[in-house]
């Protein structure tokens, strides 16, 4: 009968539920984090090359004398 009070007190204690809350949302907080950079990184990537693209093929036109 002692083991099962043990064992009854073990599965109603709360005190590793904060931890485990800290840890869950930590996590999707990360994940979250690594999507939007990701996201980011894509975008960036494409604004990247369209300029690159349009400054090799502009010309410059001659200044003149100074």
């Amino acid at each position: 009968m002692n083991a099962f009070l043990k064992l009854k007190d073990f599965g109603e204690d709360q005190s590793g539920a904060v931890t485990v809350d800290f840890v869950v949302l930590t996590a999707a907080i990360c994940t979250l984090g690594a999507a939007i950079v990701l996201t980011v990184i894509t975008g960036a990537q494409h604004v990247g090359d369209s300029t690159s693209e349009s400054l090799s093929s502009a010309e410059l036109a001659p200044i003149g004398p100074l």
